[in-house]
């Protein structure tokens, strides 16, 4: 029990290094004082240029992916695996690093389904890159592509526990783009390719 508790935190713990914090901080400043605030890519992008972003957006991604197959260690079962990516986007969205504020889940839900059910990631990544290549709204197109994945885990007959882990990464990212949700319906939300103003 203990192996197995350890696991799941290493998981969480994984999920919550702040990359894009970490990766401004290189350039010498603070992401969370920039933009939007947010410690994502598409902050990051917008603060710092495409370089930044490129590496935030493989960090997260990647640490994920880590964590889900670290959570995987527990057990041969598919709920230590589903354990390992909920917790992964647990960490991004409320870091014990950054005193429980984090990310909004995207792209670390990427990575991290990406090692549990990478069939599923496929339709929602095409929806994620029409909606951002027709539209320019990210958030947009983050929203539609985390509700699409749990249908899509479960259209492909993968187990109940990952359909379940889909479902609630799925509400985590909706409600931490509670914010863009309202400016989409308002028309204000900005658009990709958008610089904002650094934050004073």
């Amino acid at each position: 029990m203990a192996v197995t508790l350890g696991l799941l935190l290493a998981a969480y713990l994984i999920g919550a290094i702040p990359i894009g914090v970490l990766v401004a901080r290189g350039f010498g400043t603070d992401i969370r004082r920039h933009g939007s605030g947010n410690i994502g890519a598409t902050n990051v992008l917008r603060s710092l240029g495409r370089g930044p972003a490129l590496v935030t957006l493989l960090g997260d991604v990647a640490k994920g992916y880590a964590a889900a197959w670290v959570g995987g260690l527990a057990g041969p079962e598919p709920l230590w695996p589903a354990l390992g990516a909920l917790l992964a986007v647990v960490g991004n969205c409320w870091s014990v690093f950054l005193g429980f504020r984090g990310g909004k889940g995207v792209a670390t839900g990427l990575g991290a389904f990406l090692r549990v059910t990478p069939w599923a990631v496929l339709p929602a990544a095409v929806v994620w890159v029409a909606l951002v290549v027709s539209f320019r709204l990210v958030s947009l197109a983050s929203v539609c592509a985390v509700l699409g994945l749990p249908v899509a885990v479960v259209a492909l007959r993968y187990p109940a526990p990952l359909a379940v882990a889909a479902g609630a990464v799925a509400l985590i990212v909706i409600a931490r783009h509670r914010d863009n949700i309202a400016r989409l319906l308002s028309g204000t939300e900005r658009r990709f390719g958008e610089r904002e103003a650094t934050r004073t």
